[in-house]
């Protein structure tokens, strides 16, 4: 009865049995073969564009490639502060572009808003030699708070990185997970909305380890190459990495694992909210839950066999609890049952 992460699940079945299928017979190497192939024709027709996709994987990898495409040494990437490429990436954005700086702009919620990245790039001083340069935005979605950017937020976003002339890029770690609570289109949140560049995530979403660097604009793909390369990510058997992708696409899989996993987190925050006591720190609007919740009640909880991360920096009590696509129903009703329970207990 897991609720650490979604990256403590295992591999979704279609996935661990086409990487079975795709260990028969000979493919060429280093991405020169037709499952690589297949899945950049996939992601096209999803995204409704001609795009240019390249498999890693990590989501790190996927990341700190993608903004050193879009930023130079002497740039700035603004982000969230909460935002995993600036607390959780060890640094590796900053090393893979040669030193760019992330700039924190805060918001509600996980959130960057476009009020807030206005004030920082009017204020940023482009073209003084003394200052880092505007080079982009990064937004997280689904937020590492668990919410979800409509596509009129991206857009407004998008809007003002143009005016700007910096690039947008979106780590999508969680990307299935926000798609599917907005019911939108995959093209009206990225590349409609301004989205130049998309981490694409499928690890935390039932791919043993298997992300794509999404490129909506050709032209700003030319060096990935050589990038992936450079940093150890050019895989030379590239058909595992792909086959997990191509499955993970194959029709409705990716959309029906998330759907899944938000479906178990709204089930269990809907059940945990109305207890004495606790307090929901932010909507849940895809697989992650952030509450605050009686010190006995945690404990209690662990106790009886539930395991979940205490939330750094926050008061004492709180919580993250995360589901995934294996999240089984019966466990989100005995966690709920058994919280129940010990606020009975303790009344």
């Amino acid at each position: 009865m897991n609720f650490c992460s979604d990256n403590v699940a295992g591999i979704a079945p279609e996935i661990l049995a086409a990487l079975a299928a795709a260990n028969d017979g000979a493919a060429g190497a280093y991405g020169n073969d037709a499952l690589t192939a297949r899945v950049e024709a996939k992601l096209s027709d999803i995204f409704e564009r001609k795009v240019r996709a390249f498999p890693v994987v990590t989501g790190t990898a996927a990341n700190a490639l993608a903004l050193a495409t879009l930023t130079p040494p002497y740039g700035a990437i603004y982000c969230h502060p909460e935002a995993h490429v600036m607390v959780d990436e060890c640094g590796a954005p900053e090393m893979y572009t040669g030193g760019a700086k992330l700039i924190g702009i805060a918001g509600d919620h996980g959130k960057l808003t476009a009020a807030g990245v206005a004030a920082a790039l009017d204020n940023a001083r482009a073209g003084d030699v003394h200052h880092v340069q505007p080079a982009a935005i990064s937004l997280t979605q689904a937020s590492e708070c668990g919410t979800v950017y409509t596509a009129s937020e991206v857009a407004a976003i998008g809007e003002i990185a143009r005016r700007h002339k910096v690039r947008l890029h979106m780590d999508g770690a969680r990307f299935a997970n926000a798609l599917v609570h907005m019911n939108a289109s995959p093209a009206a949140i990225t590349w409609q909305a301004g989205v130049d560049v998309l981490s694409f995530g499928a690890t935390k979403n039932g791919a043993l380890a298997a992300e794509a660097v999404v490129f909506f604009d050709e032209a700003l793909a030319e060096s990935f190459a050589f990038r992936r390369k450079r940093a150890g990510h050019l895989i030379s058997k590239m058909r595992f990495v792909s086959a997990q992708l191509d499955a993970y696409l194959d029709g409705d899989l990716w959309l029906g694992l998330a759907r899944h996993a938000n479906a178990q987190a709204a089930r269990l925050a809907e059940g945990l909210k109305a207890l004495p006591g606790a307090h929901l720190l932010h909507p849940v609007e895809a697989n992650e839950i952030f509450i605050r919740l009686p010190l006995a009640m945690v404990a209690g909880l662990r106790a009886a066999g539930f395991d979940f991360y205490d939330w750094p920096g926050a008061a004492p009590g709180t919580i993250r609890l995360v589901t995934s696509f294996r999240t089984r129903a019966e466990d989100v009703g005995a966690f709920i049952e058994a919280a129940k329970n010990l606020s009975t207990a303790a009344g």
